[in-house]
């Protein structure tokens, strides 16, 4: 099995859109994340633009679309960028597709275009999300208690970070 990242393209709204609207998908992505067509295109256009500071990535496994993911710069001068929207297809889970093609963004967003802190939140009920941020080397920072207004209730959201230095001497 081969996983490989690269910028979504326009063709890739489609994919998306039934990524991000699938009932198994949904739940666990951000309420304000992009859900439609138009919205999708524009934040691919976005990453075509500004590669430098935002990015739509499509997961691949053996050239076959099966994630998404994206970054966007919050902080210049400190080299900050905030992850989000990682969301691979049903058909495609169990098998550490997510863990791999995190690893690949980690080291594009790190040697690449030179950032030095990668962050991102969880909701808390989204345990498998959280599993996977530790696997991948984030460290667990905080919570925002009862931050946002989920699914009928006020979820936490779990704060983790990952600096250059964590990945130094790993491949």
């Amino acid at each position: 099995m081969s996983v490989s990242i690269r910028r979504a393209r326009p063709d890739d709204v489609g994919f998306l859109v039934e990524l991000v609207t699938h009932e198994d998908v949904e739940p666990f992505l951000a309420a304000v994340r992009p859900k439609d067509a138009a919205s999708i295109a524009a934040e691919i256009e976005r990453s075509e633009a500004e590669p430098e500071a935002f990015g739509v990535f499509v997961i691949e496994v053996d050239g076959e679309r099966a994630g998404v993911m994206r970054f966007e710069r919050t902080n210049r001068r400190s080299r900050i960028a905030d992850l989000g929207g990682l969301a691979v297809h049903p058909r495609f889970r169990g098998r550490r597709v997510a863990d791999e093609a995190a690893r690949q963004l980690q080291r594009h967003l790190f040697d690449d275009l030179c950032f030095h802190r990668l962050q991102l939140e969880i909701y808390g009920f989204n345990e498998r999300a959280q599993a996977h941020a530790e696997r991948v080397g984030f460290v667990r920072e905080g919570v925002r208690r009862k931050a946002y207004w989920r699914h009928g209730q006020w979820v936490d959201g779990v704060l983790y970070g990952l600096v250059a230095e964590d990945l130094s001497g790993s491949s």
